[in-house]
């Protein structure tokens, strides 16, 4: 997204709903968000999945939007978050705080401590290169960690979600932002694993702080290279579409 663009219009709007202090997604904005913005073509996605999640991206930039940059800067999601639910964005927070839905139900929970004042086209800058980053996570990331491991998720019900993530930025971004990936993990504990993938955050006048996500994928077997491959190959058709 040009700056130029960003200065005329929030380009986030097309991919929320707000009523005062609510926010909410519905699920055709939640799965365009995911492949417009982030790449992203997990099933979880799809507007018709009877699993569908709004991504977990998607909430990292509304809360970016909402009370902009923050030296320590961290999300914890708390289960998924389905289509249409809303969410009240507490007007005057702590550096800790929880962002819950209409019925009281903890959805997110926020540190945004320091607060790094940051115009809105600088905002969206990073809110874009972190999201086509963190985007970049299957079968690019993930897959090498999967194979190394020996294991992989049921083929015919992946199970990936976002756990959490992480920001820690020196200063205010310009409107130039480049995120670029730098070590990953993988920690098998019994059917499940925890992954995390680690960013460096830079623009033109050089290093701005560092990123980190971590995800859980869940129902894990024994690698089958020939299953992984048909995986990949349909997620990669997937992406082409």
């Amino acid at each position: 997204m040009p700056a130029s663009t960003a200065l005329e219009t929030d380009w986030l709007d097309d991919f929320h709903n707000g009523d005062g202090n609510q926010r909410w997604v519905t699920a055709d904005q939640g799965s365009r968000f995911a492949k417009e913005i982030a790449g992203d073509h997990n099933p979880l996605h799809d507007p018709d999945s009877p699993r569908f999640c709004v991504p977990g991206d998607l909430l990292f930039a509304l809360i970016v939007r909402r009370y902009g940059l923050a030296r320590h800067f961290a999300l914890t999601f708390r289960g998924m978050l389905r289509a249409d639910t809303r969410l009240t964005f507490p007007s005057q927070p702590a550096p800790a705080f929880i962002i819950a839905d209409e019925n009281g139900r903890d959805t997110v929970a926020v540190n945004h401590d320091q607060p790094v004042p940051s115009d809105p086209a600088a905002q969206l800058a990073l809110i874009e290169a972190y999201v086509a980053c963190s985007g970049e996570t299957f079968p690019d990331r993930l897959g090498p960690l999967l194979a190394e491991a020996g294991v992989m998720f049921n083929p015919q019900r992946p199970f990936l979600v976002y756990d959490s993530m992480a920001l820690e930025i020196e200063r205010a971004p310009g409107t130039d932002v480049q995120v670029t990936p730098l070590d990953a993990s993988l920690t098998v504990n019994g059917k499940r694993a925890d992954v995390q993938f680690d960013y460096r955050i830079s623009d033109a006048d050089g290093a701005l702080g560092e990123a980190s996500k971590r995800m859980v994928v869940s129902g894990l077997r024994a690698y089958d290279a020939d299953a992984m491959a048909s995986v990949i190959a349909a997620y990669q058709a997937r992406r082409a579409q």
